[in-house]
């Protein structure tokens, strides 16, 4: 019967706290300070471009064109591209680096540590002023108010209630075939077993590899996260470039596709959980992407237009990839291999999202190279192969989770 599961699910959202609320909201902070200092890089490169270009390409700064022209960077406005295009991979390949480093820290040491530490350290490396300011005060809020376990104020540990929470936390990505195996059973050894967890050490590096689903959903976030941070990182540039726009409206404009990816990212999310498995989710998305690029790549030169393409493309790249980066790498981390050890969450987060910063840092360049030789239509046809070869790489998942669904659909059938 359902009514019992629906029960246990409904006694759990009573069990929610202030302090729920409290790490909910903190994180979010402290992710969204985050994301604006990365943001603040892309907002300001048609600026940028223009100051390192001779003053016949800039209006920018009123100076005379002989000295101008003397202390110039790059002697047009394609070379700087190509810069910044550069710039971009150096980014996001020390990004790359840093999340597979922090993943293998943070299952070490307290996450409190390692996330205060990040904010206020890229804070001070950060050359735009307000956002630094404000994200190192975010980092001293994390330090001072962050609790990462319910024991630091004197409550019962993950542990202690796991087995009461085991069905409606499972995770998604376990390798079950049996609906049946989703029931929750309570013995001595099972308790013993909780005990043992507690004191489990983290997961290393290679085992966290070969997790299953690791390696294809780390391949496929490569090639999806290419194309949303090239979004991020060149739609300001490109909107200011491809049609005239003023750089502040183009700033102001490219918030939807963030929007987009918001929506996406909460009811793709929301779906999947009614479904228990993400596969099929992402893939429905995905091929919709296709269809959305194509669209966006035509669109006209009217603002109205394209901030609703510009949503609809984020909703169908940005949703899935942030399901990826969140609950996707959750679930990879919490699978039962792990033998309920949360001591690989975060590696296994830092292996998927590391090595998506890769493909977003090789692709930063190519991005910035087949606009100058070939145009910005070439690179959206670069985008739909990078789309395509993400839903390549999780067929066999694909495969896997719908033949799971169709025989749930008939097991409930012959049950009825």
């Amino acid at each position: 019967m359902a009514w019992p599961r629906v029960f246990q699910r409904g006694a759990l959202l009573s069990r929610f706290s202030h302090h729920h609320l409290a790490v909910f909201l903190l994180t979010f902070f402290s992710y969204s300070l985050l994301h604006a200092s990365r943001k603040t890089f892309s907002n300001v490169k048609v600026s940028i471009s223009k100051q390192w270009t001779p003053n016949a390409f800039n209006t920018s700064l009123e100076l005379p064109a002989e000295i101008w022209s003397s202390n110039h960077l790059f002697p047009n406005a394609e070379e700087a591209t190509l810069f910044l295009g550069t710039l971009d991979t150096i980014f996001l390949f020390s990004y790359a680096v840093g999340l597979f480093v922090s993943g293998i820290v943070g299952d070490r040491l307290n996450l409190r540590w390692v996330l205060s530490f990040g904010m206020c350290s890229s804070a001070l490396v950060c050359a735009f002023l307000v956002t630094a300011s404000v994200q190192f005060a975010g980092g001293i809020v994390i330090f001072f108010g962050l609790l990462v376990s319910p024991e630091e104020i004197g409550l019962p540990g993950i542990e202690a209630e796991e087995n009461f929470e085991e069905d409606s936390h499972r995770p998604l990505i376990d390798g079950a075939e049996n609906e049946d195996e989703y029931e929750p059973s309570y013995s001595i050894q099972e308790d013993r077993a909780v005990t043992q967890r507690a004191h489990v050490k983290a997961l290393s590096f290679p085992r966290a590899c070969c997790l299953p689903g690791v390696i294809p959903y780390s391949l496929a976030y490569a090639c999806l996260k290419l194309v949303n941070y090239s979004f991020f990182f060149w739609l300001p540039f490109y909107l200011s470039n491809n049609f005239g726009w003023k750089e502040a409206e183009a700033d102001q404009l490219s918030i939807w596709y963030d929007v987009g990816g918001i929506v996406g990212g909460t009811l793709q999310g929301f779906v999947s959980d009614l479904l228990q498995r993400r596969a099929p989710v992402l893939a429905l998305s995905l091929v919709l992407a296709v269809g959305s690029l194509v669209g966006y790549s035509r669109s006209p030169n009217n603002k109205s237009i394209n901030a609703l393409l510009m949503a609809v493309t984020g909703f169908f790249i940005g949703g899935p990839s942030n399901m990826i980066s969140s609950a996707i790498s959750a679930d990879l981390g919490r699978q039962e291999l792990i033998q309920g050890s949360t001591e690989a969450l975060a590696t296994v987060t830092g292996i998927v999202d590391g090595t998506g910063s890769i493909g977003a840092a090789v692709g930063q360049y190519l991005v910035s190279l087949i606009q100058d030789n070939l145009g910005w239509m070439w690179v959206f046809y670069f985008f739909i192969l990078m789309t395509s070869c993400t839903i390549l790489f999780i067929s066999p998942l694909i495969v896997k989770e719908m033949l799971f669904l169709v025989q749930r659909r008939q097991a409930r059938t012959l049950g009825e």
